[in-house]
Formats: structure tokens, C-alpha cells, sequence
């Protein structure tokens, strides 16, 4: 029986009872949209297949932004990134960004509607160094228990050592990362769950952002192992075993009716090959690295098997559940939209107040809008000062040594030597090298004012009914169209940027 929960919201002074179901968050990291079975992709996922197929499977769901940090906090808060002050991933010890205390996310609303809230996995949303000690934790943003890692998991995804829980550092775990989240999952729900009480999970996979690890049986039912699209496809096989495992122990806990279940990635693949049709990659704002898997189940309340064209995405999320749950979502501007009318079947009560809307600074193209079938891309006037001389040379040398060793080929396989300057190799001389040129292109804090009066020059339109490819710019053609999606592009650039924080002028919330 579902609960009845007396809610009284501090964020809205009212008081609302909340009929609502148990909540799991499941995301994965950097998956690309087609690496799943139940997209078309390789990767033999039936756990996932199945869970799509209790459910909705939307077609063209989109992450919060093109890079982890950014969409993360758009997850949270149903709403733009740079309004929490997130500008771009976040490096802990060199950056002063965080998610925002003021902003209010997704597990406080579920907290003070009477949920028990739990982050198990990645965070990346800023975490205490010794070098910026006033960043605040999971816990002071709603999550009563957690269980996570900074960032990515170290060495990589096999024995990980860097996880922290509840504040405490756990050490060395044997295992694969996406089996100790579900572990942790399950002991949580074994150990700590109130059974008077609903949960919200909000699973967090590590899988399958680099460096990359699986086990060897899993991994050579895609090819050699020293083949990086077997293991990037290992890992995502392994993730949905562990998966799995959540599940089952979900169902022994209640009965399926009683727990929505939400899949996604938190951006595009970092790899060509697992985007589809789509152009672009992970960082980038044309459709393959924004465009994810975006999976909604709740039997007897979302119809099974649907397959829902609507664009949608991560910013929806929290008045999604808000809607599903019959909760009031925060009195603030939220740029993401309730889909609960698409998921329950009645269409025509849905409408979104803007259109989708995406902006990375630090990206190439920095902008994009959906609207309907059309998508505006936008292109920045302006440049960031790197050292670009230094990083060229760089690159240079780290090319040399890989192809000195011979082993060229096997790092970049299935991607691009740029893209995997951004994600690892496994050489020890490349990856010290590449170390520096991360640290030489990170996004730098004293961009924010370039940023905040930037300009935007080049604009694109591209139709994806028929060109999903984006291969033809058809702005020309329709002058009235992309002039309408450039203004509203202009007035949310200016919109998040009257909320957005310059990190320079403080290490900790304004």
C-alpha cells in the first residue's frame, strides 16, 4: 500500500498530503544514447531492456548538459546549472564552485515530505580539499546517508579507494564500482531503511566514464581485452548485472507498484561510435553529446511499453516527481517542466514554459534549444585565454610516446585522440603528460566575467524531423524561426547569468 505521508514544506508554508511511491534515480556516466540493448546499441543490457519495457522510453531525452558536473546539479534542482554556480566539471582543489546551499533539490523536497534520502556513487558536485575547505557535503543537501566518491573512481572502476561515507574515507574496496554502489544499496535497505517510511535512492554509476575497468568474463563477450570498446561495453554490461541485483532487492521490499524507478546518463558518450547518427560527442552541444537514455517506470501508473517522442530531459526531473508525487515543487524558477501528463497519457495537458535549453560555457558549440522539431545552436564570440602554444606541444609529445610504445591504435580505438585527452590512456609517461594538459584547458574561475557579458555571433537551425544528423543548416531559410529561438536563447543567457555567482569574489556561498 502506498504511503500517506502529512507533508509540511517548510519551502512553501502549506501543508499537502503525499501519496507517493518509494523513488530510485538510477544514472550512469557518460553513457552514450546507443549503447543500450532497448536503443539499438551493442551492449547486451536486459535488465534494462526489461525496465524500459515497464514503462516509458522516451526517444529523445537529454542530460542536464554536455559534461558531468553541470547536468548533475540540473538533476538535482530543475534547473539550469549556472544558476546553482556550476560553470563547468568541477576540480575540487583548483575551483571554488559548488551546488549552491541556497538552491533546493530534489532530496530536500523528498526529505521534508517525510522520505528517507540516500546518494549512493558519483557526486561531483564539490566536495572539501584541504585547498578549498568550505565546500559543503552531500548530507547539507539533503541526502540523510551517502556513499560516494568526489569524482571518478580511483585507480578506476576496479578496486576502487576513494570512497567516502557519511564524511569517513572507506579505503581500498575490492570489486567493481557499480557492484559496490548496489552492495551499499542493498545494505543500506537491509540495515537502515525505516519500513514505516519511503526512500529515495539516487544511484549514481561511475560506468562507464574512463578509466574503465570490468571483469574479464563480461569484457570478452565484446572482443580482446585489451580492446577499449570491449571493455567500455563490459562496463556497461556489468552495470546492468548490478542493476539487477538493486531490483531484486527492490521487489523484496515492496511490491514494484510502489517504487518509480528513473534511468538516464548524465551526458553523451565520449566515444563516435556510441552516439548513433548523431553529431557530436560528450562535451559538445550538438545532439550527440547532450542526447541520452531516459527510461520512467512506475507499473500501474505508467503504462508499460510506451514509447514517447516528446523531448524531454534531466531539468524535468524534479517537477516530474513533484507532479507524479502530487508534491509542490519549490516557489522558484524552475526551467525544467512536470511530465507527468506525457507519462499518465494525456498529452494535451502538457506544455513547457520555455523551450529545452542548454548552456556550457566552456563548450564548442556553447548553446543549444529544442524547440518541437527545430534546434538553434549557438556559437560564443568570444575565447578563453589558454596557453595554446604549451598545449599543442603537449599534445605532440603525448602522441609520440604512444606511438614510440606502439600502442596508438589500442588507446584510441573507437574514438579520437582529442577525446581521449579528455578521458585517459593507459601509459604512465602519456598520462602524466596529459595531467598537464588538462590543467593548462580546465575552465578557469577568471573567465567568469568574460562569460557573464559574453556574445554570441553564429547561430544555427537544424530540423531534426528530417535531419537528425544536423548536417544542413537551414537558418538561412527560415530567418523568422531562428531569430525567434536566437532572442530566447539571448534572454536565457541573460536570465541564469543574473543568478549565476562569480566564484571569484568568494570561496563559499554568497
Amino acid at each position: 500500500m502506498l504511503r500517506l505521508i502529512l507533508l509540511l514544506s517548510s519551502l512553501t508554508g502549506s501543508r499537502l498530503l503525499a501519496d507517493g511511491p518509494n523513488v530510485v534515480v538510477l544514472l550512469a556516466d557518460d553513457l552514450g544514447w546507443k549503447d543500450i540493448g532497448c536503443y539499438g546499441g551493442p551492449v547486451k543490457t536486459p535488465t534494462l531492456d526489461r525496465l524500459a519495457a515497464s514503462g516509458a522510453r522516451f526517444t529523445d531525452f537529454y542530460s542536464g548538459a554536455a559534461v558531468c558536473s553541470p547536468s548533475r546539479a540540473t538533476l538535482l534542482t530543475g534547473r539550469s546549472h549556472l544558476r546553482s554556480g556550476i560553470y563547468s566539471w568541477i576540480s575540487d582543489w583548483d575551483q571554488n564552485a559548488h551546488l549552491r546551499l541556497e538552491e533546493v533539490t530534489l532530496a530536500e523536497i523528498l526529505k521534508d515530505a517525510g522520505y528517507q534520502t540516500v546518494h549512493l556513487g558519483k557526486w561531483h558536485l564539490g566536495m572539501p580539499t584541504p585547498l578549498k575547505p568550505h565546500k559543503p557535503l552531500p548530507d547539507q543537501h539533503g541526502f540523510d546517508y551517502w556513499f560516494a566518491t568526489p569524482n571518478n573512481t580511483q585507480p578506476s572502476h576496479r578496486n576502487p579507494d576513494n570512497f567516502i561515507r557519511n564524511g569517513k574515507r572507506v579505503g581500498r574496496i575490492e570489486g567493481y564500482a557499480c557492484q559496490i554502489v548496489v552492495d551499499e544499496a542493498i545494505a543500506w535497505l537491509d540495515l537502515e531503511r525505516n519500513p514505516n517510511k519511503p526512500f529515495f535512492l539516487n544511484v549514481w554509476f561511475h560506468e562507464p566514464h574512463a578509466p574503465i575497468a570490468a571483469p574479464a568474463p563480461v569484457v570478452k563477450r565484446y572482443g580482446e581485452l585489451s580492446d577499449p570498446a570491449a571493455v567500455y561495453s563490459g562496463t556497461i554490461e556489468n552495470t546492468d548485472r548490478a542493476v539487477s541485483r538493486l531490483l531484486k532487492k527492490l521487489s523484496e521490499v515492496a511490491p514494484p507498484e510502489e517504487t518509480l524507478i528513473i534511468y538516464a546518463s548524465d551526458n553523451g558518450s565520449y566515444r563516435d561510435d556510441r552516439v548513433g547518427h548523431l553529431r557530436g560527442t560528450k562535451g559538445s552541444n550538438y545532439e550527440g553529446g547532450i542526447r541520452v537514455p531516459g527510461i520512467f517506470s512506475w507499473p500501474g501508473q505508467i503504462k508499460a511499453g510506451k514509447v514517447e517522442a516528446t523531448p524531454a530531459g534531466l531539468v524535468d526531473l524534479l517537477p516530474t516527481v513533484c507532479g507524479l508525487l502530487k508534491l509542490q515543487p519549490p516557489q522558484r524558477h524552475l526551467d525544467g517542466a512536470d511530465l507527468s501528463p506525457v507519462l499518465r497519457g494525456k498529452q494535451d495537458n502538457f506544455a513547457r514554459s520555455q523551450p529545452l535549453m542548454w548552456l556550457l560555457p566552456p563548450a564548442a558549440p556553447v548553446g543549444a534549444v529544442r524547440d518541437g522539431q527545430h534546434v538553434l545552436i549557438a556559437h560564443r564570440t568570444y575565447e578563453f585565454p589558454r596557453d595554446q602554444e604549451k598545449l599543442a606541444d603537449l599534445k605532440k609529445q603525448i602522441e609520440r610516446i604512444l606511438r614510440e610504445a606502439g600502442t596508438y591504435e589500442e588507446e584510441i580505438r573507437g574514438s579520437t585522440f582529442q577525446k581521449q585527452l579528455f578521458e585517459g590512456f593507459k601509459n604512465p609517461q602519456a598520462e602524466r603528460l596529459r595531467g598537464q594538459f588538462i590543467r593548462l584547458n580546465m575552465f578557469n574561475e577568471n573567465w567568469i566575467p568574460a562569460i557573464q557579458t559574453g556574445t554570441y555571433g553564429r547561430f544555427e537551425l537544424y530540423d531534426l524531423s528530417v535531419d537528425p544528423s544536423q548536417t544542413t543548416n537551414i537558418a538561412s531559410d527560415n530567418p523568422a524561426l531562428a531569430a525567434e529561438l536566437t532572442k530566447r536563447f539571448l534572454d536565457f543567457h541573460s536570465s541564469v547569468m543574473e543568478d549565476a555567482p562569480d566564484w571569484q569574489q568568494t570561496d563559499k556561498d554568497e
